[in-house]
Formats: structure tokens, C-alpha cells, sequence
């Protein structure tokens, strides 16, 4: 992880405390791979998304394991399609984990103007993965603690397209994140896995 959190953090403002547990990796995608990924979603029926009872400024397709945000339920959902299956592969390697390791796969399309706002993941995932198609963004994260939060606590990350980020331990459990609106029509693909025991506890 040593040469990830190198890169991370050439991408911070000299002096900014770097959040442990987020790197990233410019270029993991190559075009080809891209364009392969942008094809399949193109056959994928994508939703708007329903967030506590208001339809949000994008479109989602879940696969895996689907979490209510209302019922704050953990549930099976659809198989995660094939095409998507050398991608996982290819981020389970990157990562050093298992295949199976991979609960969920959240594709998102956001139109011009889109933002993500404020949040941490659902309780029941762990590893937060996210992987850039299309168009850039500017990736932003603070301390969860409200007592440490201000403009000071703010980091901003530029995420271009092709790259890969990963959330875990505490920059996935003690910080939040968001997007400023995009400038362009965006894609995204989230990986999560879920914590120890959580399928166990779990009634497909």
C-alpha cells in the first residue's frame, strides 16, 4: 500500500493530515478496458435513485447485495452480471483479497451538475472501492466528528477518470465524503465488502 498512499498524497496540499485507510491509483483502467466497462453499463437498466423518499440527480443499477437506506435492511440481490466479472478479478488482485471478498456492485450515472453530498457508507459494508469512467471529479473528504469539522478539515482530491480509490479503516469509518457537481456526465462502479459475519447473520 506504501507506493498507493505516495501517490495519494502528492495529490493533497502540502501540510494537509492525510485521512489513513483512502488511497488512490491514477490510470488503473487502460482505455480499451474503459470503453469495455462504458459498453456494458450501456445494457444495464439504470434507476433513478430513491433516497428517503426523494429521487436523486442520478441513475443506479445494484447487483450483489442491495442495502435499504429506510428499513436500514441488508438483503441478497441480483447476481452481479459477467461482464463486470474481469474488473473484480482484476481489483481483487490489485488489493491482495478474494473474489468472494466482493458483496456488492453499485453502477451510478451522474448527469452534469451532479453531487454526492456528505455521508459514510451503510453500516454493513467495510472496504469501499470506487473506479471512474468517463468523466473526472473532484472527490472531497472531512472528519465524521462534527467537534473537527470546518472549511480547514476539508480535503479535496481531483479523481480522473480510469482510477481506482479505496475506503477502509478510518478514512472509512471516522470520515465522511462527497462530490462537488460534475462538469460532465460521469459513471461510476462501487465495489463494497461486507463485514466479518454480516452474511452469516444474514436470511437470503
Amino acid at each position: 500500500m506504501a507506493h498507493r498512499k505516495a501517490e495519494t498524497l502528492s495529490l493533497f496540499q502540502e501540510g494537509d493530515a492525510f485521512p489513513d485507510g483512502f488511497s488512490y491509483v491514477p490510470d488503473f483502467l487502460t482505455a480499451d478496458q474503459e470503453r469495455y466497462l462504458i459498453d456494458s453499463i450501456a445494457l444495464v437498466d439504470l434507476k433513478p435513485m430513491i433516497f428517503q423518499g426523494f429521487e436523486a440527480k442520478r441513475k443506479t443499477a445494484s447487483f450483489g447485495y442491495d442495502y435499504s437506506f429506510d428499513s436500514r435492511v441488508l438483503s441478497k440481490g441480483k447476481p452481479i452480471p459477467m461482464p463486470f466479472e474481469p474488473l473484480i478479478a482484476q481489483v481483487a488482485a490489485h488489493l491482495g483479497m478474494e473474489r468472494a471478498d466482493v458483496a456488492e456492485l453499485l453502477i451510478t450515472q451522474y448527469p452534469i451538475g451532479a453531487v454526492i453530498n456528505w455521508h459514510r457508507d451503510a453500516p454493513p459494508f467495510q472496504r469501499i472501492i470506487g473506479i471512474s469512467l468517463r468523466g473526472d471529479c473532484i472527490f472531497r473528504l472531512r472528519p465524521h466528528d462534527k467537534t473537527l469539522q470546518g472549511r480547514k478539515s476539508i480535503l479535496s482530491v481531483p479523481v480522473r477518470r480510469r482510477s481506482l480509490y479505496v475506503l477502509e479503516g478510518q478514512a472509512r469509518s471516522e470520515w465522511q465524503h462527497s462530490t462537488l457537481p460534475v462538469t460532465e456526465q460521469r459513471l461510476s462502479i462501487t465495489l463494497r465488502t461486507l463485514l466479518p459475519g454480516v452474511r452469516n447473520t444474514m436470511h437470503e
